[in-house]
């Protein structure tokens, strides 16, 4: 990779995709390994508290990240491209049993997923959500907080929500189709792995090791740019400002249109920022797509899962959510602290794997 910095940013080299998975510690604890995997993409990572089962197939630019809290995944996961499983700081671990599907671009957050259960593409799963032993969720569809989704049932919507009972036989095929369907598209986008991104900014940004792109990249102080994500800059370019995060396997992507993350804000996994403006103290919840021309006004709260039309402005001190995203209700107290603390976990984070980054990057270099 082409990587040219300015300020204090993390460095990157090609053997940290090419030695998938890309494995660091979390507060001196390593990933746990119960067996070897099958086979891990191009760029796929491991990060601090995980215990991953045998027989592993991760796809690339796959993402497991233990940090805030412990992440344990049963034997034979199937973790799709550009797929993300993450915790909830110090509230909510992520649990996963054996012989789990997850399709690609889709994140499963700080939540419990039973054995035999497959998640097809495009799908979030949420803090405290329970998919039950032998479900399937449907593309697209998004598990609401805390909801439960009882054993055996085909399952989809936003809410998702119980369809119809699923046969053995169906699960079965639903696990080889969206395994196989994968492995197709892991190897188209493999071949369109961009690799040269020129970075500037202020002091103290972490880049994550498996980013990629092209284009300008333009990092504000204790900014933050995580594992997976996909940078499609070209002339225009991103600018991350100072003390906010992008989260793991997010697409920022500025065709027309300069794309803008404010101060302070937070953008989640696995979503799809297109020539939009972003501003200060806003949350933009996992797997929402901003459209061409969308603004976030400040002190905005974006429910996960939303998806703006073209042009749309969100106006500040809602929480906005659905697709169309519309107005829901006025932010309270807690949505803004909570876009504080998350600001604040992230300058945290940051500094934890940049430091631990740089350590391994300077030895693969050796």
């Amino acid at each position: 990779m082409d990587w040219k910095r300015g300020g204090q940013l993390a460095m990157r080299t090609m053997s940290a995709l090419e030695a998938s998975p890309f494995v660091l510690e979390y507060m001196g604890v390593r990933p746990a390994f119960n067996g070897p995997a099958r086979s891990s993409g191009f760029g796929s990572a491991v990060l601090g508290r995980v215990t991953l089962g045998n027989d592993a197939i991760l796809g690339p630019f796959a993402v497991l990240r233990g940090d805030g809290h412990a992440v344990e995944v049963g034997d034979n996961l199937y973790l799709g491209l550009h797929s993300t499983v993450h915790i909830a700081h110090e509230l909510y671990s992520a649990k996963l049993g054996a012989r789990v599907t997850i399709g690609s671009n889709s994140v499963v957050h700080a939540c419990t997923v039973g054995d035999d259960c497959v998640i097809e593409e495009n799908v979030a799963v949420l803090d405290g959500a329970i998919v039950g032993k032998g479900c399937a969720v449907a593309a697209g569809s998004v598990v609401f907080p805390r909801s439960v989704l009882p054993p055996g049932q085909w399952c989809e919507g936003s809410p998702a929500v119980p369809m119809r009972p699923l046969a053995s036989v169906e699960l079965h095929e639903l696990h080889k189709r969206v395994r196989a369907d994968g492995l197709i598209g892991s190897s188209k986008a493999i071949e369109r792995v961009a690799n040269s991104v020129a970075i500037s900014g202020g002091d103290h940004g972490y880049v994550a090791a498996t980013v990629t792109g092209s284009g300008t990249l333009r990092m504000g102080e204790s900014s933050s740019l995580w594992f997976g994500c996909v940078l499609e800059s070209g002339a225009l370019g991103v600018t991350i400002a100072s003390g906010a995060n992008v989260q793991d396997n997010t697409v920022l992507r500025s065709e027309e249109h300069l794309v803008r993350v404010g101060e302070g804000s937070t953008i989640g996994h696995n979503v799809l920022l297109h020539d939009c403006i972003v501003g200060a103290r806003v949350l933009v919840g996992m797997g929402s797509t901003l459209a061409p021309g969308t603004v976030v006004m400040d002190d905005t709260f974006v429910a996960a899962g939303s998806c703006t039309a073209p042009g749309q402005v969100l106006k500040s001190g809602w929480l906005w959510g659905g697709r169309p995203a519309r107005a829901m209700s006025r932010m309270n107290d807690r949505m803004h602290q909570v876009i504080q603390v998350s600001a604040e976990i992230y300058r945290e984070y940051a500094a934890e794997f940049a430091a631990n980054q740089e350590a391994v990057l300077r030895g693969a270099d050796r």
